[in-house]
């Protein structure tokens, strides 16, 4: 691995009782309550799916796009640990953080949205599996990676706790934990696309191709650059720290060439499927589809010149416009373009108590980064600014 020089990583520290914390709380605090009422009640009493669509935003939102959005780790890994670009260390432990909550939140949002839930055990007792099916191994290698996650972000308390002599026998073997972390979410962001093929023609031809697959794992990879952007610059805003533009500038230029790669891809297989016409179909579908590809193509517009890279400003949108183009394409093939060629009338929409499930998952993942960041070592050491954080 290139050696570098970096800022050893420290707690950033401060008050944890400010107004997004209180805020956060809150809104955990009404999230627990919906679930108590859909545990003893049902899943009916508090969401709108029903025999058309029985996967709603819980899923959707909480493991589709949520997993996506938590690919930061895996995408600085694949950088830093596979291709051997070490300058880029400082990045991992706050996006490995980022992926640890996401990916921990998206395996809750499973078992929250299982009609009987109390079976959920049968997922991984040998009787009960199916080894066959996509969606077994998307929860095996799910549950493989948040406990693969945990481990690795484990050097972090080992360092708050004083515990040097077990990080150093962990560091020995650390490197096979890595791998894994590459490996896995390859598999479940490629299976997740594998989900739509099985789907068939419930789904919108725009988004129905055997390509799936590659298209999920390439825009999983660009979306996790692009939440390090977003993530590093709201980081840096909240805690009146240096943003790290030296870092960001080459990292965005790597994003772009994936971002690139994709949408080379995405318009090869739409023109040899011939499903440009559904696109210009008048209907929201059509519209959310031009949407998603305006979000993917913005960022070469918002910071294609060297010039553009280094304005932090732009860094910040451009990793928006990832995540929005990264959400839009889950949300289009698993709902917005989900049921074209059912013909059974059924209809859906979010109830209040789900979007307020929905926004309590990240909701724990913005209180538990500002605890951890301000708690234990996972951004890099930096003398504080005058004024204070907002977080």
């Amino acid at each position: 691995m290139s050696t570098h020089q970096h800022a050893a990583p420290a707690p950033v520290g401060g008050n944890l009782l400010n107004a997004v914390t209180v805020v956060c709380g809150v809104i955990i605090a009404i999230m627990v309550a919906i679930l108590l009422v859909r545990f003893i009640f049902g899943l009916a009493s508090v969401t709108n799916i029903n025999d058309g669509y029985s996967w709603g935003i819980w899923v959707v939102m909480d493991v589709m796009v949520g997993s996506a959005l938590a690919c930061g780790g895996f995408s600085m890994a694949l950088l830093v640990y596979i291709f051997n670009k070490g300058q880029y260390h400082p990045l991992v432990r706050p996006a490995l953080l980022a992926s640890l909550f996401g990916y921990t939140l998206a395996g809750a949002g499973i078992f929250v949205d299982l009609g009987r839930w109390w079976n959920f055990w049968h997922i991984f007792w040998p009787g009960y599996a199916n080894p066959n099916s996509v969606m077994f191994e998307v929860a095996v290698c799910v549950t493989a990676y948040i406990l693969v996650m945990w481990i690795e972000f484990s050097p972090v308390f080992l360092e708050k706790l004083g515990l040097h002599d077990v990080r150093k026998k962990l560091n020995k073997w650390l490197f096979i934990f890595i791998a894994l972390g590459v490996l896995l979410p390859m598999m479940h962001q490629s299976s997740l696309g594998t989900m739509l093929v099985v789907m068939g023609d419930q789904v919108n031809p725009l988004w129905q191709t055997p390509f799936v697959p590659l298209i999920y794992l390439l825009t999983a990879i660009v979306i996790g650059y692009g939440v390090v952007l977003f993530e590093s610059c709201v980081a840096a805003a909240s805690y009146r720290r240096s943003i790290e533009v030296h870092l960001l500038d080459p990292l965005s230029k790597i994003m772009l060439g994936v971002l690139a790669l994709y949408l080379v891809v995405r318009v090869l297989d739409l023109s040899l499927r011939g499903a440009w016409g559904h696109a210009f179909t008048p209907s929201w579908v059509a519209i959310s589809f031009w949407v998603e590809n305006l979000a993917f193509v913005a960022p070469f517009l918002l910071i294609g010149s060297t010039a553009a890279r280094r304005n932090p400003a732009n860094l910040f949108l451009a990793g928006i416009a990832i995540m929005v183009g990264g959400i839009l394409l889950r949300l289009n093939g698993f709902l917005i373009g989900y049921g074209h060629h059912t013909g059974t009338g059924w209809s859906y929409f979010p109830s209040l108590t789900e979007i307020m499930v929905t926004v309590g998952f990240f909701a724990i993942e913005v209180l538990g980064y500002i605890i951890i960041t301000r708690r234990f070592p996972v951004l890099p050491r930096e003398e504080a600014h005058a004024k204070p954080s907002l977080l």
